[in-house]
């Protein structure tokens, strides 16, 4: 990675409640660089106008900066086309997205859906209002003690009726990384689409949706180094035919009288009014920045060399409980949870704050694997790029001292 890449962070510069700015809650959201900020200023400062109508200098210069964010999008995760790439506001509308239009298209009554009960709310509640919706079946691929998928129940709960499996490559509450490969081929030796939660992994890894054959995939730009109210829907070109619009209006119409309309092609189809164009284009910077400054695999060693060194020194107090997979984690992980016998994790995340950290303390959106694991609610830890094993070496300090300052 880029030496001295915590130096492009203007946010970690300071302090807070007089400590040095520790920020451990990544997979919540990331930090952006100098470059990421300086290309939203110099749109709304130079290039600020509507994309795709405005025959002028600056409204041209605007679109092509909007388009050339999306190319740069399709490059980054192997899309075959740039058409294949739609904008939304974050995996959130990008999941509704698909059960609100491909979803209530093409689901009938007994029709089966089939997620895991480790998914965050936003994989989880779509789904179970479409099946509502549709009269369909909402299945789950049950987790093990250690946040694990039970992928030997698969050949059970794939059947001929099954349409669509949604799944998080990487869990937002404990770190696993699912083995999606055998769900998308158990999925399509049966007809069946695959849509892949990727907000826990496209920052972390590369990610090849050829390679990998999903039909649809979602992140959000804010988890790697972009502006918030920018996400990406990832839809397999063959099948754009197939895909209504989910919102209507300006900028998605090809044509329109008084009794009728009629539709842009795909991506405009499903990008109904002023799209965020800013944030697309502070998208393309962030995945700039990530090219020119981070090696995918010195990133993951680094995240996973910290998780480790977490692990470790948390495994040392007796009131700390880890969750997850452990030795997984130390591979491959970007995060870490755990709980603390006899305080709320929300009294936790204070403590700390006291000393310049900030943590997630929670059941973060996925409170259905919380009550399957026992606890109502955790700590977790989350990394990226800027963070050190220094910062991990004073946490660590701080939390041995938990039970004797409270």
């Amino acid at each position: 990675m880029k030496k001295n890449i915590r130096n492009d962070f203007p946010i970690l510069k300071q302090k807070m409640n007089g400590h040095p700015l520790i920020y451990f809650d990544n997979a919540s959201t990331s930090q952006k660089p100098q470059a990421v900020l300086d290309a939203l200023m110099n749109f709304y400062t130079t290039t600020n106008a509507n994309i795709h109508r405005g025959i002028y200098t600056i409204g041209e210069q605007a679109t092509q900066a909007y388009e050339d964010a999306r190319v740069k999008v399709a490059r980054f995760i192997n899309a075959q086309d740039p058409s294949e790439i739609v904008f939304t506001s974050g995996t959130t509308e990008s999941i509704n997205l698909v059960a609100s239009t491909w979803g209530v298209c093409d689901l009938e009554e007994g029709d089966e859906i089939l997620i895991t009960e480790l998914e965050h709310h936003s994989n989880m509640v779509p789904w179970q209002l479409l099946a509502y919706k549709q009269s369909a079946k909402l299945k789950f691929i049950p987790v093990l003690p250690d946040g694990r998928l039970d992928t030997k129940t698969l050949s059970k709960l794939i059947t001929s009726r099954t349409k669509i499996v949604s799944l998080s490559h990487v869990s937002n509450a404990l770190g696993v990384h699912n083995g999606i490969q055998d769900i998308i081929t158990a999925a399509h030796a049966v007809d069946a689409m695959v849509m892949i939660d990727a907000a826990q992994s496209v920052p972390h890894q590369p990610i090849d949706v050829q390679a990998m054959n999903c039909d649809f995939l979602a992140f959000s730009g804010h988890k790697m180094l972009a502006p918030t109210g920018i996400g990406v829907l990832y839809i397999k070109k063959d099948l754009h035919d197939f895909m209504s619009p989910y919102q209507v209006g300006g900028g998605m119409v090809q044509e329109v009288d008084f009794k009728e309309a009629t539709w842009r092609s795909m991506p405009q189809k499903l990008e109904a009014g002023t799209p965020p164009i800013a944030q697309a284009i502070g998208l393309g910077a962030a995945i700039d920045y990530l090219q020119s400054s981070v090696d995918w695999a010195a990133l993951r060693a680094h995240e996973a060399a910290l998780c480790t060194q977490l692990i470790d020194g948390l495994s040392t107090i007796p009131s700390i409980k880890l969750l997850g997979p452990l030795d997984e984690l130390k591979k491959v992980g970007h995060m870490v949870s755990f709980t603390v016998d006899g305080m709320h994790p929300h009294d936790v995340a204070a403590y700390l704050n006291n000393y310049g950290i900030c943590v997630r303390a929670g059941h973060h959106c996925a409170q259905p694997l919380a009550k399957k694991l026992g606890i109502e609610a955790s700590v977790r830890v989350s990394f990226y790029c800027y963070n050190t094993v220094a910062e991990v070496k004073y946490f660590i300090e701080v939390m041995k001292k938990i039970h004797t300052v409270l």
